[in-house]
């Protein structure tokens, strides 16, 4: 079944987070092979040259690397996973002050409901 993608950012990024998720999340472990560029153009219904691109963006970051032939993997270095880990928790923290915020609630407030929840 093919992906289902928004409008609001460009179909390489969602994919190279959709990737970065499973990464982060244990997913795909450090040091396992992630499907090829051609499995997942197959399974998200895109062009390869999309797959590539959000690939490019994911070695970019450290997050995966390239060994040649014989494909690509989920770096092993613990540091860049977990300094991934925290920057995508403050980045959705951001975006749930944001909306939070637009709600009248303070960040004081915020912090309660996210106690509340929590529990």
């Amino acid at each position: 079944m093919a992906w289902s993608f928004n409008s609001d950012k460009a179909v390489y990024l969602q994919i190279a987070e959709r990737i970065k998720r499973k990464v982060l999340s244990g997913e795909y472990g450090a040091g396992s092979q992630i499907p090829t560029v051609r499995q997942l153009a197959l399974e998200a219904a895109v062009n390869p040259n999309t797959v590539q691109h959000a690939f490019s963006e994911l070695e970019n970051e450290g997050i995966i690397i390239s060994k040649g032939t014989l494909g690509r993997f989920v770096t092993e270095n613990a540091e860049v996973i977990e300094f991934s880990r925290r920057e995508l928790a403050k980045s959705l923290a951001k975006e749930f002050l944001k909306s939070v915020n637009e709600l009248s609630f303070s960040n004081a407030d915020a912090i309660e409901i996210l106690k509340e929840e929590a529990k």
